[in-house]
């Protein structure tokens, strides 16, 4: 049976314009193009996969909850239009974080982790998947996902 394919998405910047510590829907401004994006990348067979780092709940400016309240109403937003999410993994750690989150840890762009579990979780097929990001972490994290030199996984800044 054939792995699936994913259109790795990261949020900040890519989905939403970038306002540093994003957690309230008032702030939100999609980014032009998004929905045409999903909704071309869906009707190829492409899993919608979030990925992104959340340094603000580590340097304590908003909670998990509120990012997970954000992305639920973002989900529904874009359920609206006809975009279905099917996983967000999300990195809550930064080296100079608060407590727990103090920390360097896989899952955090440029690390491979949120990639790596969300291929376990789904059935992916990387090699054949595509990121798109608006940072070199999130370059390096596709580099890191796939060995250099199978390397499938394109991104796109």
């Amino acid at each position: 049976m054939l792995k699936a394919k994913a259109l790795f998405l990261d949020r900040d910047g890519v989905i939403n314009h970038e306002i540093n510590y994003l957690y309230r829907r008032e702030d939100v401004r999609w980014v032009e193009g998004i929905v045409p994006l999903c909704l071309t990348a869906q009707s190829l067979g492409y899993k919608l996969v979030v990925v992104t780092n959340q340094a603000g709940i580590a340097r304590g400016y908003y909670t998990e909850q509120d990012f997970h309240d954000l992305m639920a109403w973002m989900r529904t937003e874009l359920a609206a239009r006809g975009v279905t999410l099917d996983a967000v993994y999300f990195s809550p750690y930064h080296p100079e974080g608060l407590g727990e989150y103090k920390r360097e840890h896989p899952d955090r762009k440029p690390g491979p982790g949120m990639m790596l579990r969300a291929a376990a979780d789904l059935d992916l097929d990387l090699g054949h998947s595509i990121l798109v990001g608006d940072r070199c972490s999130d370059i390096g994290a596709a580099n890191a996902a796939v060995p250099p030199l199978s390397l499938r996984l394109r991104s796109f800044m």
